[in-house]
């Protein structure tokens, strides 16, 4: 009974702590509602935004197929009346007989029903024939002489496909086209038919409701030849004060259609007071040419409206999801508010064994450090002489021994030789055991921020050169077949002049030189100079095997190296280097695969010019 009351008493919550998880609990309501009505209103702004795409699709297709369709219909029309030109009565001048008309009426019959009459003229522009439907107006006998497209067909021997105009209250285009004697190249007259404009639109699309997606046509001047959004507008200009009245001027749809008359496609959103409209447009070519234009014109809310029901089940399924999570959250609330005190106790438990291990952990970097240091000194205590007595019994005269008798002299000169050989090991090795004390040292310099700089002023450019000079020598009579070259500093000043440890940043360039030897078996290595934004810039280019992927995250970190003979530390202490002279150290491998670049930047001060 005590455990069960003990418990009791853990899980409680105190006034601060039920404080807490009612602010919590209607914060997260508040913000629950807040993201319901902003998902809401973006999952209808992303629906209205995906069905406006798509009908922006649909009628931009939908606007090149009426036009080809139209095309298509005007140049059988063409074809039709390009047969008739050519057929024997009309050749022959025969534009009175009846077998010219009859040969006429056959082919009118074959025309589609929205073509409402056939004729033919003569010479002189005087119709000789004229076929329209029953109580029509035929033209049999008119003058058309003073016609714009009869006047043009006759003066070009072209097709002509006239503007609109009114006649007899129907607004009608004309097409022509010229009788020409195929052997004498004498014009004989012109054969064309009559269409009325809005009954030819209405043909392949809605010309008369405005609430519904519909059709305007114009001609070559901006004329209304059809319009679904007013009859009234038939005949009229686009750009005249009655229609542009009826548009309140409109920039876009200003600039829409004179893009239209100018032959480009394309499509626009406007709203000139009546609502929200899409609009697509194409120009309708016959023979290649554009000759009429139309656009097709959808008021966006009956795209809208189509989702309507779509948009009230987002709006429940939001709802429902939106409640399901206040209850999961506000039951989360509490929970968590009880097991806060559970988990302040582990966290307390696990901070102090973190804090416990790091402690423990900065000891051994520290002992590290301390035995990088010490053994550094250590090794460097024996070998200074060592190697320094080994170079001078290396350079020592065998002159004595050479004068000893002749039966001696020959074994005195082997043993001389097989000594040397060990002593050049010795020094070898007691170089090799120097430069790591060194690398040791300047590990823990370093790491504990005491690197020292003996900062002079010098050419870089000379240093580098000469570094380049000395490394290839030494490599020279090697099996290496690699180039070393310097390449020349071009800049304006010439000398590159830099205040910096000199015997520090040729250290930096041998070890990158190194380094690029290394992984170069062949191939050239590259080292040059440039000077760019406040920064000297100096990169070792090779041709060798590149930086390895599984090496490259851990570059320029101890011990870490794909060489068999290093000890990693070079590019460490490198960096190091450069970075105490608040400088930066970067590599990457070569963009065609082959070799890797190495670069390191010396900053800049005011008394850096040369």
């Amino acid at each position: 009974m005590n455990f069960i009351k003990r418990k009791l008493v853990e899980y409680s919550l105190g006034p601060k702590a039920r404080t807490t998880g009612v602010i919590s609990v209607i914060f997260v309501i508040v913000l629950s509602v807040g993201l319901f009505i902003y998902t809401l209103n973006v999952t209808e702004s992303s629906i209205k935004a995906s069905l406006f795409d798509q009908q922006k699709e649909r009628q931009v297709e939908a606007a090149t197929k009426i036009s080809e369709h139209i095309g298509s219909d005007l140049n059988l029309v063409l074809s039709t009346l390009d047969g008739l030109a050519n057929s024997y009565y009309l050749q022959e001048g025969d534009l009175h007989s009846q077998d010219a008309r009859s040969l006429v009426e056959e082919k009118y019959a074959q025309l589609d029903p929205t073509v409402k009459g056939l004729f033919v003229l003569d010479k002189n522009d005087i119709v000789t024939i004229s076929l329209a439907p029953p109580s029509s107006e035929t033209f049999l006998s008119a003058d058309f002489s003073l016609r714009d497209w009869v006047i043009e067909t006759r003066a070009n021997h072209q097709p002509v496909f006239s503007n609109g105009f009114e006649r007899q209250g129907m607004y009608r285009v004309f097409i022509s086209y010229p009788i020409i004697n195929k052997s004498t190249h004498e014009y004989i007259g012109i054969i064309g038919v009559s269409i009325p404009t809005v009954s030819f639109f209405a043909h392949y699309a809605n010309v008369e409701d405005i609430n519904s997606q519909f059709l305007i046509a114009y001609d070559h001047d901006g004329v209304m030849l059809a319009n679904g959004a007013s009859a009234s507008l038939v005949g009229k200009n686009f750009f005249g004060k009655e229609a542009q009245a009826s548009i309140n001027h409109n920039p876009v749809l200003n600039n829409l259609t004179k893009s239209l008359l100018q032959g480009h496609s394309g499509y626009g959103v406007y709203d000139y007071g009546d609502g929200e409209r899409i609009t697509t447009q194409y120009p309708v070519f016959v023979q290649g040419k554009p000759t009429y234009f139309i656009q097709l014109v959808t008021p966006t809310t009956q795209i809208y409206s189509e989702v309507n029901d779509a948009l009230f089940a987002e709006r429940t399924k939001l709802g429902l999801l939106l409640t399901g999570t206040i209850s999961a959250i506000t039951i989360l609330v509490i929970l968590l508010i009880k097991w806060n005190n559970i988990l302040n106790k582990e966290v307390k438990i696990r901070t102090r064994e973190l804090g416990e291990a790091n402690e423990r952990l900065q000891a051994n970097i520290k002992t590290q450090r301390e035995f990088l240091n010490i053994a550094a000194h250590e090794l460097r205590t024996p070998i200074q002489p060592i190697l320094g007595l080994a170079e001078v019994l290396y350079d020592t005269d065998n002159s004595g021994s050479s004068n000893s008798n002749d039966n001696n002299s020959s074994s005195t000169i082997v043993a001389s030789s097989q000594e040397k050989h060990l002593l050049e090991i010795i020094i070898r090795n007691a170089r090799r055991l120097q430069g790591l004390s060194e690398d040791l040292l300047d590990v823990s310099r370093i790491e504990s921020q005491s690197l020292k700089l003996n900062k002079v002023r010098f050419n870089l450019a000379d240093v580098v050169a000469r570094t380049v000079e000395d490394l290839g020598n030494s490599f020279a009579s090697g099996d290496k077949k690699v180039e070393l070259v310097a390449v020349p500093y071009e800049g304006r000043e010439g000398d590159v002049i830099v205040n910096a440890d000199k015997e520090r940043i040729v250290q930096v360039i041998s070890n990158l030189l190194h380094n690029a030897l290394e992984f170069t078996r062949e191939g050239t290595i590259w080292t040059s100079i440039q000077r760019k934004d406040g920064q000297t810039i100096v990169t070792v280019r090779d041709t060798g095997d590149g930086i390895d992927a599984e090496v490259f995250p851990r570059l320029f970190t101890k011990f870490v190296t794909k060489s068999k003979k290093g000890t990693g530390l070079g590019l460490f202490i490198s960096k190091g280097i450069i970075e105490a002279h608040g400088g930066k150290m970067w590599a990457e491998n070569n963009a065609n695969g082959k070799g890797a670049a190495f670069f390191f930047s010396i900053p800049d001060d005011d008394n850096n010019t040369a």
